[in-house]
């Protein structure tokens, strides 16, 4: 069994709806996931806040790949572009961290990177992180801990939306 982390994203479209595309894409996996919160683009690239959660989920038979070809066929299904790195996007599912019975995995895989190499600098996974599973580490370091380690105008500037119906 795997338990894995995933971040989502969109500032293109109906942004909402496409995370909830993720939410129903998982069904029954999902375990947990974290309120939606609107946050400044990263990167460097002008562009519109995003909308970004923090989605758990688990499977018994799954893998960290299967986890990866869930997240390219919702990427997919809502017409992902990979023109610009960084830049503006309808929808982005990334593998924060997956764990099995033995702990966390790693993978040094370039498809596939576990721990996701750069998800301790960044507010807009950590935040939501935090708040739906509180005591979460990455790497043996607690999230709220990496989260000290970051500027706080970048950590305050995630800021949360009103839960809708549902979610």
């Amino acid at each position: 069994m795997t338990v894995a982390v995933l971040s989502i994203g969109s500032n293109i479209g109906d942004r909402r709806a496409h995370l909830e595309s993720v939410v129903d894409a998982l069904g029954e996996r999902l375990i947990a996931r974290s309120r939606i919160y609107e946050t400044p683009p990263w990167g460097g690239v002008e562009q519109e806040p995003f909308l970004n959660a923090i989605l758990l989920a688990e499977d018994s038979d799954w893998l960290p790949d299967d986890w990866l070809a869930l997240a390219q066929r919702c990427e997919g299904a809502a017409d992902r572009v990979r023109d610009i790195r960084w830049g503006p996007r309808t929808l982005d599912v990334d593998i924060v961290t997956c764990h099995d019975a033995d702990g966390e995995i790693r993978s040094g895989d370039p498809r596939l990177t576990l721990p996701h190499p750069r998800a301790h600098e960044r507010a807009f996974v950590l935040v939501p992180w935090a708040q739906a599973r509180p005591g979460a580490s990455l790497g043996g370091i607690p999230v709220t801990e990496l989260l000290d380690r970051l500027p706080a105008a970048e950590v305050q500037a995630v800021r949360p939306l009103d839960p809708p119906r549902g979610w």
